[in-house]
C-alpha cells in the first residue's frame, strides 16, 4: 500500500512552515519557498529572531513577497536558545488548534529534533529544510529532509551560473562529490537489499515501489541532489537493468550490472 505522505502528486495539505532566522540565510529563501509550494498549501508562515539587531535586516525585504510573519523574540542572552524555544511553543500551539497536515521546520539546529519528533507522534508529516552540515539526528526525525543548499546549487548549475570564486567553489565542489558519493552507496546498498527481500519470480520490483521505500528508509533522498529529475533516471544511472511493463508507463527494476 502506498503511504499518502510520500505521493509524488501535489498534496492540498496543510502546511505550518516556521523558519529559524538565526540559521538560515536569505539566499536560500527562493529554494525554500518552492519546495513547500510542492508538500501543499501554506497556513501558517512564520520567521522568527530579533528583529532589533541588524542580522534580521537583509530578511526584511523578502517578507512581503513570501507573505511570512515576522515573530519577534528578543535575545535576553547569548545565544539563541530564546528564539528556539518560541518556534517551539508556537509549533505546538499550532498543533493543537487542529488547522494543519503537517509542519516545515527551516532550520539546521538539532534543537528541533524532539519537536520533529513530538509532531510526528501526534499524526503530523514533519518536512525539515536545512544546510547539508545538518545534524542527522534531526534529518532523520523529520518524514522529510531537504538539503537547500545543495537544491540551490543544483538549480545554479542546470542554469548554468558558476562561482565567483573559484577557490571556494573548488573546495566546496570536494565536500559536495564526497557527500554525493556517500549517498549513492547508502541507496545501491539500500537497492541491494530491497531487490533480494521484495522482488517477485524474476528478480523484479517496481521502481514505484524503490522510490517510496528510498524515501522511508532515507528522509534526505532526493535524486535531484545527485543530479537527476527522476528516481528512475538515478536507478538507471547507478547500473540496474530495468524494463518497462506493457502499458509502457510502469518501469520494474532488477539486479545490478556491477562493472
Amino acid at each position: 500500500m502506498i503511504d499518502r505522505r510520500f505521493a509524488d502528486e501535489k498534496s492540498d495539505k496543510k502546511i505550518a512552515v516556521i523558519i529559524d532566522g538565526d540559521n538560515n540565510s536569505i539566499k536560500y529563501i527562493d529554494t525554500v519557498m518552492d519546495e513547500i509550494k510542492k508538500e501543499g498549501i501554506v497556513t501558517y508562515n512564520r520567521i522568527y529572531g530579533d528583529w532589533t539587531t541588524p542580522n534580521l535586516d537583509a530578511w526584511k525585504k523578502v517578507l512581503l513577497e513570501y507573505a511570512i510573519t515576522p515573530v519577534q523574540q528578543y535575545s535576553y542572552t547569548s545565544g539563541k536558545n530564546s528564539t528556539d524555544s518560541a518556534m517551539i511553543i508556537d509549533a505546538m500551539d499550532i498543533l493543537y488548534t487542529g488547522n494543519v497536515d503537517g509542519f516545515c521546520i527551516v532550520s539546521s539546529d538539532s534543537d528541533f529534533t524532539r519537536l520533529a519528533t513530538r509532531l510526528r507522534e501526534a499524526g503530523m508529516t514533519v518536512i525539515g529544510m536545512g544546510r547539508h552540515q545538518t545534524p542527522k539526528p534531526f534529518v532523520k526525525a523529520c518524514d522529510k529532509f531537504k538539503y537547500v543548499d545543495w537544491l540551490r546549487d543544483s538549480e545554479n548549475k542546470s542554469r548554468k551560473r558558476t562561482s565567483d570564486k573559484k577557490t571556494t567553489a573548488k573546495e566546496k565542489s570536494v565536500k559536495h562529490n564526497s557527500f554525493l558519493e556517500e549517498q549513492k552507496q547508502k541507496i545501491i546498498a539500500a537497492i541491494d537489499n530491497m531487490i533480494e527481500e521484495n522482488s517477485d519470480d524474476n528478480g523484479l520490483i517496481l521502481a514505484s515501489t524503490v522510490g517510496e521505500l528510498l524515501q522511508r528508509q532515507f528522509s534526505d533522498f532526493d535524486p535531484r541532489i545527485l543530479g537527476y529529475k527522476k528516481t528512475i533516471d538515478l536507478i538507471k544511472s547507478l547500473g540496474y537493468s530495468t524494463t518497462v511493463a506493457a502499458d509502457k508507463t510502469t518501469y520494474c527494476v532488477g539486479a545490478r550490472n556491477k562493472k
